[in-house]
């Protein structure tokens, strides 16, 4: 099987890192990718978001299978001129993947599905956005309802910071907040058949003690201890099975990966928003514990075939990522600094722990910064406290000028 990943950070790394363990793919492509991703597949140049482009390049090099990793170009429909070219496609057609481009549609789908969620407004004018301000009260949750890699939501408690968020949208969802701690659950779906994956906690502020401004994720693990073991099961069938129905249901059936982000609140399991693709960073520790060839799961998605795929094979392992990010992120993040140190993960830390790349660049002969969140260190072990340990011994080996990281990722689960 030849396979063709769109995108260039953390989460297509680690797509490409799995697919390339896996003994039938054959042939191994990334547009455009990384340097890190470059260790593991064939890069190629592309405008991810032109899916005239991305079909042309997947026809040219006879590949079996594309894989859209990021939620822009499945919101700009890339999927759909995929298929149309008559190559199967792991990702959403352009209406499907609304679940994720608009906040408001997601609560539309939601009610249909009878799917619990927090109670919401959504506001287009000053008037509005005081109006479900004061209705709901702090802390007062304010999400932007369009695309906003990872930022458009604001959680405070001050309310001029809240309608000046609200009022920068053009149209802006304001709900209710969710108590309880967050959990990620990410399923594989061809439209019908729903196949969930093992659950995993991320950590969206900057700073230690969820501290700082909200990020696209600062890190991760998996699996949850603290978790009710009944939990996947629970979400299967109250929101992740209901949904992909009422997709059905509406004629825009959601095929690919369904993200649902959600609390465990006093009063049962909330979704706090849904994505249409893997999330990152969850999807370093999700992947580095799943035994089954990863190729073959997402091409049965693509080709409607879930329903005979055989169930899906764990590690016990713990996994955990710490993501490593630029001087002044999520700010203005600076660019272009020299990376060290990966060699020295990549010779004394493996198996076990491993450099996945998201915003670097190769110049010359070295590895230099290129976005906010430079890269993630994921490692594995017997338990949360090994798998915790051996990601902070590697990401100690790694220098870049001005970097932070948060050094309490998967610390209260694991005891710490």
């Amino acid at each position: 099987m030849k396979v063709l990943v769109i995108g260039n950070g953390a989460r297509e790394h680690a797509l490409c890192r799995s697919l390339s363990l896996d003994p039938d793919v054959t042939a191994l492509h990334c547009a455009p990718g990384n340097a890190g991703i470059a260790e593991v597949a064939e890069l190629h140049q592309v405008d991810a978001l032109d899916g005239t482009a991305v079909s042309a390049l997947a026809g040219e090099l006879g590949v079996d299978l594309v894989v859209v990793g990021p939620e822009a170009p499945l919101v700009a429909g890339v999927a759909d001129a995929v298929r149309e070219a008559g190559i199967p496609v792991f990702g959403p057609s352009k209406e499907a993947a609304q679940l994720e481009g608009s906040k408001a549609f997601a609560k539309e789908v939601m009610a249909g599905a009878g799917v619990p969620t927090a109670r919401s407004y959504v506001c287009t004018t000053p008037a509005e956005v005081d109006e479900a301000l004061d209705a709901f009260g702090t802390p007062y949750v304010v999400k932007d309802d369009g695309l906003a890699a990872g930022k458009g939501v604001v959680v405070t408690d001050d309310i001029q910071v809240a309608a000046a968020h609200a009022n920068a949208c053009e149209r802006v969802v304001i709900e209710e907040y969710l108590d309880g701690p967050e959990v990620s659950l990410f399923a594989i779906t061809d439209g019908q058949t729903v196949v969930p994956l093992q659950p995993a906690q991320d950590f969206k502020r900057a700073l230690d003690g969820d501290e700082g401004p909200n990020t696209g994720g600062m890190g991760a693990y998996s699996p949850l201890p603290w978790a009710d073991p009944k939990l996947v099961d629970e979400v299967l069938q109250t929101v992740l099975q209901p949904t992909v129905d009422e997709m059905r249901r509406r004629g825009t059936p959601f095929s690919g990966l369904l993200y649902a982000g959600l609390a465990i609140t006093s009063r049962g399991v909330r979704v706090i928003e849904f994505n249409a693709r893997f999330g990152d960073p969850e999807t370093q520790v999700v992947l580095a514990r799943l035994k089954t060839p990863l190729g073959g799961v997402l091409l049965a998605a693509a080709n409607g075939t879930l329903d005979v795929l055989e169930p899906l094979r764990w590690s016990d392992d713990a996994a955990v990522t710490v993501v490593v990010a630029s001087r002044n992120y999520p700010a203005t993040p600076r660019t272009g600094d020299p990376i060290t140190g990966l060699d020295e993960v990549a010779a004394q830390d493996a198996p076990h722990a491993y450099v996945l790349h998201a915003g670097t660049k190769r110049t010359g002969d070295a590895i230099v910064s290129a976005g906010g969140r430079v890269l993630s260190v994921t490692a594995t072990g017997k338990n949360l406290t090994e798998a915790r340990d051996r990601a902070y011994q590697a990401v100690s080996r790694i220098h870049l000028d001005g970097s932070q990281h948060r050094t309490d990722i998967a610390a209260k689960a694991a005891g710490a």
